[in-house]
């Protein structure tokens, strides 16, 4: 497969303080159709890092490309799904679907000549995630689960290239958690199209991805890369096999480390202070 995503010694600064250094010396390679996960302590950059690669910040140095092509601004490739669903209030499930549409070109040139396409579209994946029933429902008529499942949809609706998914079941309980990889893996598996998943849910990341990168604390950089060579489809069965374990494990203590050598810094920082 080639390279599909590239960042290579990318750095980024909000402001020009030293403080405000979010990335620096990042570098990672995601090839096309592999569905990636980054994984680190809390503020070591991983949704900066997503807001490099989808065009919605520029680099303050080092380069980062998509699809063979710099990145010099908001990309039309990507889907997009965070931890809140963010579906409108006022619009019913099947209309919240098909918002991209209105918005995404070419889809928004065709949209009104070829309605009956693209609503028949946003049913075939109502089906998908088993709710093709509730398309003339509201949001507040849904679960956290449902409104969820639909939020994974309406990122999908346009078939975009790159998926780009930031905690997107952090908020929900564990079994619907579960739940979701499942479908998710279900639709990735069918689909192929190239995913990165930021996460803080080690097991989540070793379900869903073929490759985990490890941030280091802030500035945040790949301080690991670990392919994922466990066999499709996974079930919940797999989270308690013993290689399944190892990987989680061997990650859980890179972060363990990277947060002790970060809290002894800062130590040593006040200290000097």
């Amino acid at each position: 497969m080639p390279e599909f995503v590239s960042l290579q010694d990318v750095s980024l600064n909000y402001d020009v303080s030293e403080s405000s250094l979010a990335l620096s010396g990042t570098t990672m390679s995601i090839k096309r159709g592999q569905f990636a996960a980054v994984v680190g302590p809390s503020g070591c950059g991983k949704s900066s890092l997503m807001k490099l690669v989808t065009g919605l910040k520029r680099s303050t140095s080092g380069t980062v490309s998509v699809a063979g092509n710099k990145v010099n601004g908001p990309l039309k490739i990507v889907g997009m799904a965070f931890q809140n669903p963010t579906l409108l209030p006022w619009r019913r499930l099947l209309s919240n679907l098909m918002l991209p549409l209105e918005i995404v070109q070419p889809h928004r040139g065709r949209l009104r000549a070829h309605r009956d396409e693209y609503v028949e579209r946003a049913r075939d994946l109502l089906r998908t995630v088993g709710l093709e029933e509730f398309e003339d429902r509201y949001p507040w008529m849904l679960s956290g689960g449902m409104q969820q499942r639909a939020n994974l949809c309406r990122s999908l609706i346009h078939e975009p290239e790159l998926l780009m998914l930031d905690e997107p079941f952090g908020a929900l309980d564990a079994f619907t958690r579960e739940e979701l990889w499942g479908v998710l893996q279900s639709i990735w598996m069918t689909k192929k199209f190239t995913t990165i998943l930021v996460t803080h849910d080690l097991r989540e990341a070793a379900y869903l991805a073929d490759v985990i990168f490890v941030m280091s604390a802030r500035p945040g950089r790949v301080i690991a890369t670990h392919p994922v060579d466990l066999p499709r489809p996974r079930t919940i069965e797999t989270t308690f096999d013993p290689h399944f374990i190892d990987i989680v494990h061997k990650i859980r203590n890179e972060i363990a480390q990277v947060r002790n050598e970060g809290k002894a810094a800062a130590a040593r920082t006040l200290k000097a202070v």
